[in-house]
């Protein structure tokens, strides 16, 4: 059994994030519900959580502000322990062709979509290196490495976020520590609206895809069964990317 500690969803009030907290719940962790604006869809989601038996709490902090990560993570640590599980969900988008994009546009994507997540690692990573054992799922896009015209920012963001992945795996692999990745494709999410007309036509499953389809690959890569599973990148985008 893994020693105790807690689970951190970022970005997790709705969506891919939510499921995603549900899914790691019923594995038994107690799940720290990250948002950034929507606390009543927090406050929603943990009120479910713990009507079926689990142990939840609302966070809000913007990934993007390196004191509120901090803070964050000091309070967990209080509370439920270190963050042993840490999923980085939180994510934008401000799309736009690459001549078009202005300076705010490129740099509120990175912040939030790849320095968010450097932010959070950085901060789980000393208590999961000290109990040797730790798992963190960084969500990417199937945009990172296949190009989608309008989103340089976003795109840029997933592939760093990709190649994030493989370099932090690849340091702490020795010490009980899992980094992976996985990149959604087309998924039924208030974060896809107006980018999917056209596109589902484009899947060979021919339908998009659900946040809870994403979640399960998220809570197996979290699992003490993933320990043999680092520096990955699992696609879920109904072969999209094939």
């Amino acid at each position: 059994m893994p020693p105790e500690g807690c689970a951190l969803v970022t970005g997790a009030a709705r969506g891919i994030g939510a499921a995603t907290a549900r899914a790691l719940s019923a594995q038994g962790w107690p799940v720290a519900v990250n948002y950034r604006q929507d606390r009543e869809s927090a406050e929603r989601l943990v009120a479910e959580l713990e009507q079926q038996g689990g142990q939840a709490v609302a966070c809000q902090a913007d990934v993007g502000d390196a004191a509120a990560v901090s803070e964050l993570f000091r309070s967990l640590q209080q509370d439920f322990g270190p963050v042993l599980v840490l999923v980085n969900n939180a994510g934008m988008r401000a799309d736009g062709l690459a001549p078009q994009l202005d300076e705010q546009e490129w740099a509120q994507v990175i912040d939030t979509n790849l320095s968010g997540a450097y932010r959070t690692t950085k901060l789980a990573l000393g208590p999961m290196l000290r109990a040797r054992f730790g798992r963190i799922v960084n969500v990417a896009s199937v945009v990172g490495p296949r190009a989608n015209a309008g989103q340089a920012n976003y795109a840029a963001s997933k592939a760093g976020l990709i190649g994030f992945t493989k370099t932090v795996a690849v340091e702490v692999a020795r010490r009980g520590v899992t980094v992976n990745a996985v990149a959604p494709g087309l998924i039924e999410t208030k974060l896809t609206e107006g980018i999917s007309n056209g596109l589902a036509e484009r899947v060979p499953a021919r339908r998009s895809g659900t946040p809870d389809e994403v979640a399960a690959c998220i809570g197996f890569l979290a699992s003490e069964q993933a320990a043999y599973v680092t520096g990955a990148t699992l696609t879920v985008d109904g072969g999209l990317s094939a």
